[in-house]
């Protein structure tokens, strides 16, 4: 799964346009997208959804260590397993996660590292329980915390998460929100340079952004060309291509993992101009 589309839980009508969408997973908010004084009605909103399985769907509910986030919790916890996992905001420690995995068992659980506090307990929320499927950054409460002001104070907070996510046996993270929705160019290099960081696939908040991240997680056909070569030559130990590539087993598994990604079928094709029309 490489797309990722939020859409508000108090606006029905944009969550079942993401579903008839082409993301891969559709997060339905109860927690940023909605105002205060609609989470009642954003509750209420997906229950009706979770009355039927949605198996693309994740559901983000609001800090859990408040009462509206144990509110979502119960609300969720009485369709669990109707959802596709939930997202855990503003986690700081591992009884976070033990306290959310008890409250909704069974449901896979994707943890959000939104602190200085959590991003150093990186290791710790991703291994705290067998729910746990990703984690990743929120990065916009990130770079509050830090004081950070631009993307290149955030390397280090996404190395961190890349390796805290493989260190406990969990797929790569997924990218956080590119929140100028309308700057595709901008989004398309920070995709490359979180793709070459670690991160596979990436959260949206505007349909116009999933085709650019697509494009740009998609391996390009030089990639599938070398990879290609590399798989020819395996079974035969390790060896040195013609050009000069050398070959093992962990190069073979990093070239399968690249041709398993250029099967994908791409979602749409990527809107030409740098600019994306208001939602």
């Amino acid at each position: 799964m490489l797309t990722f589309l939020y859409a508000p839980a108090d606006r029905p009508a944009l969550v079942a346009k993401a579903l008839a969408g082409p993301a891969d997973v559709v997060i339905v908010d109860l927690e940023d997208a909605v105002a205060a004084d609609g989470k009642g009605q954003a509750r209420a909103e997906l229950v009706r959804l979770l009355a039927s399985p949605q198996p693309r769907v994740q559901v983000r509910v609001n800090d859990v260590r408040t009462i509206c986030g144990q509110a979502d919790l119960r609300a969720v916890g009485a369709l669990c397993s109707n959802t596709a996992g939930i997202r855990v905001p503003k986690v700081e420690s591992a009884d976070d996660v033990r306290d959310v995995a008890r409250a909704v068992p069974g449901v896979a659980l994707h943890p959000l590292l939104e602190s200085a506090l959590g991003l150093e307990r990186a290791y710790e929320i991703a291994s705290a329980d067998p729910a746990v499927a990703s984690i990743g950054l929120g990065e916009a409460d990130l770079r509050a915390d830090l004081g950070v002001s631009d993307e290149a104070g955030l390397a280090w907070a996404r190395s961190r998460v890349v390796v805290a996510a493989r260190a406990a046996g969990l797929p790569a993270p997924v990218q956080s929100v590119y929140t100028d929705f309308r700057d595709l160019e901008g989004l398309a290099e920070s995709c490359r340079v979180g793709r070459s960081m670690g991160f596979r696939g990436r959260a949206a908040i505007h349909p116009a952004q999933l085709a650019v991240i697509e494009a740009a997680y998609r391996p390009t056909e030089e990639e599938v060309t070398a990879a290609n070569e590399v798989v020819a030559a395996a079974g035969v130990g390790a060896v040195a291509l013609p050009d000069g590539r050398f070959v093992d087993e962990a190069v073979v598994r990093q070239a399968r993992s690249v041709l398993a990604d250029a099967l994908r079928t791409p979602a749409t094709t990527p809107t030409p101009t740098g600019r994306c029309p208001a939602p």
